[in-house]
Parts: structure tokens; C-alpha cells; sequence
């Protein structure tokens, strides 16, 4: 998930619990970034990944995958 305003951020976290509630984390990886996240948000949230831009997300998405 990507955001660009803060606004959204919380609905990240949703989403996280959403994901987590359907037990479907074990079929699934989730990552975080964008301007407004940080790596400490990433980790509150339950995220696996985060990347500050869609440039490092690709070198991340390649760390979760075997």
C-alpha cells in the first residue's frame, strides 16, 4: 500500500487487521511506503516490507519473496 497524505495512514492499519481477521496472512505479504510512512509505522502496523519509493519497493518486494 502506498500513500501520499497522512490522512490515509490509518486506514493502512485497517486494512492490516482486515487482512489478519480473514486469516489470510499466511498467503500474503504486505508492504508499506510512500512520503508520509515511515519504517516505525511499517512495524506498528504488522506491515512485512516498507520502501520509501516504488524504486526501493521493487528491491524490497525481491527481500520477501524466496
Amino acid at each position: 500500500m502506498s500513500a501520499l497524505l497522512t490522512t490515509t495512514m490509518p486506514v493502512m492499519g485497517r486494512i492490516i487487521e482486515a487482512v489478519n481477521e480473514a486469516e489470510l496472512r499466511s498467503q500474503v505479504k504486505i508492504m508499506v511506503g510512500g512520503a508520509p510512512i515511515s519504517e516505525a509505522f511499517a512495524e506498528r502496523t504488522g506491515a512485512e516490507g516498507y520502501a520509501p519509493d516504488a524504486a526501493r519497493a521493487v528491491e524490497a518486494a525481491g527481500d520477501l519473496v524466496p
